[in-house]
């Protein structure tokens, strides 16, 4: 069953949450792959693997499943159109990447029996595509309908897949969350959640409000949960009292390690990536998250660690 035949009623988020009091997201695909020996240095990043590899992108999903995880996302997140033609790829053949970055996470899914577990097809900004860093700053110097023309098409074949919701993650500003939800107003029967990139505990990375972001995803019925990921731990708290305060749907957080990304030299630097992310997560959760887990340089033994965290706090009740 495809997301365009599934009632509008049910919001796949809080079935989840019906059955678990908090949701364990799973962390970096990309990091897992680094870890694997993959070198992620081309402008499709992770997507690439899945084009030469494909085995490898379902292992990493099952490694996350083994880890605990309740939901994972797809490898779609660099993947577009406009990213896959500047590789010489093809529609025809783009179209195949993206349905099979869905495919490989329901096939991880089957196969490490949690038929429990949710899918989610992810929907990476703009600026991921131009492989530039400006996914962490958002100011693309483009027209509405260039942003619009860019996620639509996409949006349209990952919706026409298996999959659960879709998850629009890493969004840098106002101008392109309204693009995504004018998109998903035009697909009735779909669920998506809406996740920031922040450069800061108020302010989105373009420097627009949180507050009004969250305020805006929260008119539209189809959001499944609202919240910030590859955002520093430290302004976990901050995002999440902000985003309770506004609205009653899930909150999600999947903070990044705390580092910081050059993409110059495309590496990381600065603050541990295990400690100050697993510190965020908890003041995150403290603060009225219902759904964690991780982003860059957060990899499955994190999550794992987090699972026993999240069944050591639950068993203690």
């Amino acid at each position: 069953m495809t997301l365009e035949d599934r009632p509008l009623t049910t919001n796949p988020i809080e079935q989840l949450l019906l059955e678990r009091t908090v949701g364990l997201l799973d962390g970096g695909l990309a990091t897992a792959l680094e870890t694997r020996g993959h070198r992620l240095d081309s402008g499709l990043w992770s997507g690439q693997v899945l084009i030469d590899d494909p085995d490898e992108i379902r292992a990493v999903h099952c490694s996350y499943l083994q880890s605990g995880a309740d939901c994972i996302t797809t490898s779609s997140y660099q993947l577009s159109f406009d990213g896959l033609a500047a590789a010489d790829v093809d529609s025809g053949a783009a179209t195949e990447a993206l349905r099979r970055s869905s495919e490989l996470a329901l096939e991880a899914r089957a196969e490490m029996g949690r038929p429990d577990v949710l899918v989610a097809a992810s929907i990476g900004p703009y600026g991921a595509h131009l492989a530039d860093g400006s996914e962490y700053h958002g100011r693309y110097g483009v027209a509405t309908h260039t942003l619009d023309q860019f996620h639509r098409r996409r949006f349209e074949v990952l919706s026409a897949t298996e999959v659960d919701l879709m998850a629009c993650e890493t969004i840098p500003s106002l101008i392109e969350a309204d693009v995504l939800l004018d998109i998903l107003d035009d697909h009735p029967a779909v669920w998506a959640w809406m996740s920031f990139s922040c450069r800061n505990g108020t302010q989105l990375a373009d420097g627009s409000s949180f507050a009004e972001a969250v305020q805006r995803c929260a008119k539209h019925e189809r959001v499944a949960a609202i919240g910030f990921n590859c955002t520093a731990p430290r302004y976990s708290a901050e995002l999440m009292a902000t985003g309770r305060d506004l609205t009653d749907l899930p909150l999600l957080a999947y903070p990044n390690s705390g580092e910081t990304y050059d993409a110059t030299t495309k590496t990381w630097t600065g603050e541990s990536p295990t400690n100050s992310w697993h510190e965020g997560v908890r003041e995150a959760l403290a603060a009225g998250a219902r759904l964690v887990g991780g982003c860059c340089r957060v990899g499955p033994t994190d999550i794992s660690n987090l699972r026993r965290t999240l069944d050591g706090a639950t068993s203690a009740r």
